[in-house]
C-alpha cells in the first residue's frame, strides 16, 4: 500500500473564509492567471486546482499507483487574524477535511489544524477533531507569529498529541519577518526548509523529545537541512557546555528517533538522509498538489534508491501505517 504523508487540500467553507480576509497575506493572480498567495510582495502558494477539486487528485492517484493521501491544509493553514478567528478557521479547516473523508474513506485521511499559539484552544480542537471526526494526527506549523516549536506554552499540545497517539507533521512557514529569503521564488525553495531546520533544532535543544519520548514527529520536505547538518549539532553538543547542562545525549540520538517524508525528490538528498536516520524514518511524500509537488518524482527516487525491497516498502507505506495507529481500523 503506497500513503502519501503530506499533501493538501483547501475545504470550500475555508477557502471562502480565507478569500473574505487573507490579511496579513494577499490574493492575486500570477501570469497565468493562477490564484496565489503572497507575503511581503512574495509568492508563497499558487493555487492549483486540485486542491480543491477531490476527483481530479483521486483519478491522478490511479495513474500513479497512490493508494492513499493524508490531507493536510497548507499555508497559511489557520494562523491568521485573532484567536476567534484562528478557532473558526480551525473548525471550516477540519471539518472540510472530515467530510472529504467521509466522501473517499478509501482514498485519504485527515490530519488537524490547530489553533495555535493558544494552547488550550489547539489542545480543544486537536481533540474534537481526532475523538470526534475520525482525524489520524495534525499539521503544525514551524512558526506561529514568529514563535518557534520550543515556545513552552505549546508544550501542552506536544502532551496532548503523545496522550492521544497521534503523530504531528511540522510543515514550513515563512519566515515571520522578511530575511534574505524573501526574493523572487526563494522563500518556497529556501525559507521554508530554513525555518523547519531551525524550529525542529530548537525543539531538540529545548528538550522537548527528552521529556516526551513518545511523540512522533514528521518533518516535511526531508527535515529541510537538519540530515545534512546532523553531525554539527552533535558537534556543538561536545564543545559547548550549556546545550550539554540541559540534554543527556547528543542531539542525533533526538533527531534519529522522528520521520522524514521525501519531499525533496533528490537521490543524493535521499542518500544523505539514509545515512543519518536509516530507511525506518522516511515516509513517502509528495507535496501534492503544490506545483513544486510531484507524486512521480517521489516514488521513482524512492525507487532508484537500491535498497531492498522491505526498506522500500517501508518508506512506501509501511512506516506510515505503523506510526499511525489510527489508519489501522480503515
Amino acid at each position: 500500500m503506497i500513503i502519501d504523508v503530506h499533501t493538501h487540500f483547501y475545504p470550500d467553507s475555508y477557502r471562502e473564509a480565507l478569500e473574505r480576509d487573507p490579511r496579513p497575506y494577499a490574493l492575486g493572480r500570477d501570469a497565468r492567471g493562477r490564484t496565489i498567495l503572497t507575503l511581503h510582495g512574495e509568492r508563497i502558494v499558487t493555487m492549483t486546482p486540485e486542491m480543491t477539486s477531490p476527483e481530479d487528485r483521486i483519478r491522478e492517484m490511479a495513474r500513479l499507483g497512490v493508494d492513499l493521501q493524508l490531507i493536510s491544509i497548507t499555508i497559511p493553514n489557520v494562523y491568521i487574524g485573532p484567536q476567534t478567528r484562528r478557532r473558526d478557521l480551525a473548525r471550516r479547516a477540519n471539518d472540510g477535511v472530515a467530510d472529504l473523508v467521509h466522501r473517499y474513506p478509501r482514498h485519504f485521511a485527515g490530519l488537524a489544524s490547530i489553533p495555535l499559539p493558544d494552547a488550550g484552544a489547539a489542545v480543544t480542537e486537536l481533540e474534537r477533531a481526532v475523538g470526534e471526526l475520525g482525524m489520524i494526527g495534525a499539521l503544525i506549523g514551524s512558526n506561529v507569529d514568529g514563535r518557534y516549536l520550543d515556545d513552552p506554552a505549546f508544550f501542552p499540545v506536544y502532551e496532548c498529541a503523545q496522550r492521544l497517539g497521534v503523530p504531528l507533521l511540522v510543515h514550513p512557514m515563512p519566515p515571520a519577518v522578511p530575511d534574505a529569503t524573501f526574493s523572487p521564488g526563494l522563500v518556497p525553495l529556501l525559507g521554508f526548509v530554513f525555518d523547519t531546520s531551525a524550529s525542529v533544532a530548537r525543539m531538540v535543544l529545548a528538550g522537548v523529545f527528552e521529556r516526551l519520548p513518545r511523540l512522533a514527529l514528521i518533518l516535511g520536505h526531508l527535515g529541510g537541512t537538519l540530515p545534512y547538518l546532523m553531525q554539527r549539532l552533535d558537534n556543538g553538543y561536545r564543545a559547548y557546555p550549556e546545550i550539554r547542562d540541559v540534554l543527556p545525549h547528543p542531539p542525533s540520538h533526538y533527531l534519529k528517533r522522528l520521520f522524514y517524508d521525501t519531499v525533496s525528490f533528490s537521490v543524493p538528498s535521499l542518500e544523505c538522509a539514509l545515512g543519518a536516520v536509516g530507511a525506518g524514518q522516511i515516509v513517502m511524500g509528495t507535496d501534492y498538489p503544490h506545483v513544486i509537488g510531484d507524486i512521480g518524482a517521489a516514488l521513482s527516487t524512492v525507487r532508484a534508491l537500491g535498497l531492498p525491497d522491505a526498506d522500500v516498502a517501508g518508506i512506501m507505506g509501511g512506516t506510515a501505517a505503523r506510526i499511525f495507529p489510527r489508519l489501522h481500523p480503515r
